[in-house]
């Protein structure tokens, strides 16, 4: 993934951060943008060698991020992140969360096992982790402050279906509305919750599948025929972190350069 330089917009300094996923793509991105603005960031993962690095790499720019084993399945292993997060940091006041899988195949062949586990990473794991976080903000005083933010991570393929992914899609409309549903249950508890749809963007995951013919074919049929960068989602996701969101919430947010259109 290209980690272009870019000129941060919105100020993070003062707010600890905990990023889902963050041990590659979207949310190592996420992980760098909150530390490079400011902000004290907890990256939590399953591969905890890959959330080292990004530790060791931030230091040598005067970041903190704190490595942190985390399985968002695991509503014991989402618990001991937040603990971990406010030991190091304090408690929680900003919550991004990333996490997500897809196991590509026609629903026909898909196994329950495949099912179960889009389902545990893609919904449970946004569910315990924006949960987790609303306690803990709550317990710290949100309220009366209205500092606390929870950004959800969808999809485009909330909106229109993809080939080969009919339960990632459905995952991710069901994030969507989640979303929406406890920014109106907290609304009265000073956090933001709104979600964010990202368009296609090359990461390592994804970067040989546009080579492939298919790839080629959903390429072509973008109105501006490329792929996003990750940077596109900069200013976005920092904003909706950042205390000028003070009054977004409920949003669902589209950035796909078009791609839906």
């Amino acid at each position: 993934m290209t980690r272009s330089k870019t000129n941060m917009p919105f100020d993070l300094g003062g707010r600890v951060v905990l990023v889902t996923g963050a041990s590659s793509g979207l949310g190592e991105r996420f992980a760098r943008i909150a530390a490079a603005s400011g902000a004290r960031v907890v990256a939590g993962a399953r591969r905890i060698e890959r959330l080292q690095q990004l530790h060791e790499e931030a230091r040598g720019e005067g970041q903190d991020i704190l490595p942190v084993a985390l399985d968002v399945t695991d509503e014991a292993s989402v618990i001991a992140a937040f603990d971990a997060a406010e030991a190091a940091f304090g408690p929680v006041d900003t919550v991004i969360a990333n996490a997500g899988i897809n196991i590509a195949g026609s629903a026909l062949g898909m196994s329950i096992e495949d099912f179960d586990s889009m389902s545990h990473v893609n919904f449970r794991g946004v569910f315990l982790t924006a949960r987790e976080g609303a306690r803990r903000m709550i317990a710290a005083g949100s309220a009366g402050r209205g500092t606390g933010r929870i950004l959800l991570i969808s999809s485009i393929t909330a909106h229109q279906v993809a080939d080969r992914a009919p339960i990632y899609c459905a995952t991710k409309a069901a994030v969507a509305q989640l979303g929406r549903a406890l920014a109106r249950d907290w609304a009265m508890k000073g956090i933001n919750v709104n979600v964010l749809c990202p368009g296609y963007i090359e990461t390592e995951m994804n970067e040989h599948a546009w080579e492939l013919d298919g790839g080629k074919a959903l390429l072509a049929s973008f109105p501006r025929r490329r792929i996003m960068e990750a940077s596109a989602l900069d200013a976005m996701v920092l904003y909706l972190c950042s205390d000028a969101s003070q009054q977004t919430t409920g949003s669902v947010l589209t950035i796909d350069d078009g791609q839906t259109l």
